[in-house]
């Protein structure tokens, strides 16, 4: 496999937040505004860092992106082409491995963990706040 080749067709991947995206802050506002308190972006062990934890509740909550975590509904549904698409499928799969690895590890030192997809936060940001207070995890919306 080859080193990266720079293309114009990705550069508006190049300046996507990382945190304070807006799906996240979708969900604070509407659970601020059902009365919950968490911490954001607290690391509870390396390797496990969610978006943010309900630390009285031992909730650990994670957003996953549609397109970075490969949303079942609105995640990519075509393989990569170009000259960096095995670069591209790989890191699709770490991210996968990834996020499987945070949950057990959040799982293990006894948190609940929720895992809400950008679709469901957008679709109704009450009922994911819902879910996280009642520490379910939805499917992605239609």
């Amino acid at each position: 496999m080859t080193g990266w080749v720079s293309t114009t067709a990705g550069q508006h991947l190049r300046r996507r937040l990382k945190v304070d995206t807006e799906p996240e802050l979708l969900l604070r506002r509407a659970l601020h505004a059902a009365g919950a308190r968490f911490r954001l972006h607290r690391r509870l062990v390396p390797g496990c860092t969610p978006d943010l934890v309900l630390p009285g509740r031992r909730i650990a909550v994670f957003v996953d992106g549609d397109y970075w975590h490969s949303c079942p509904t609105h995640g990519r549904s075509r393989p990569f082409t170009g000259p960096n698409a095995g670069l591209w499928a790989d890191k699709m799969r770490r991210n996968k491995d990834r996020d499987q690895r945070s949950t057990q590890l959040a799982q293990q030192l006894g948190w609940t963990v929720v895992r809400l997809w950008e679709c469901t936060i957008r679709a109704n940001p009450h009922g994911a706040a819902k879910a996280v207070l009642a520490g379910t995890t939805l499917p992605p919306a239609a």
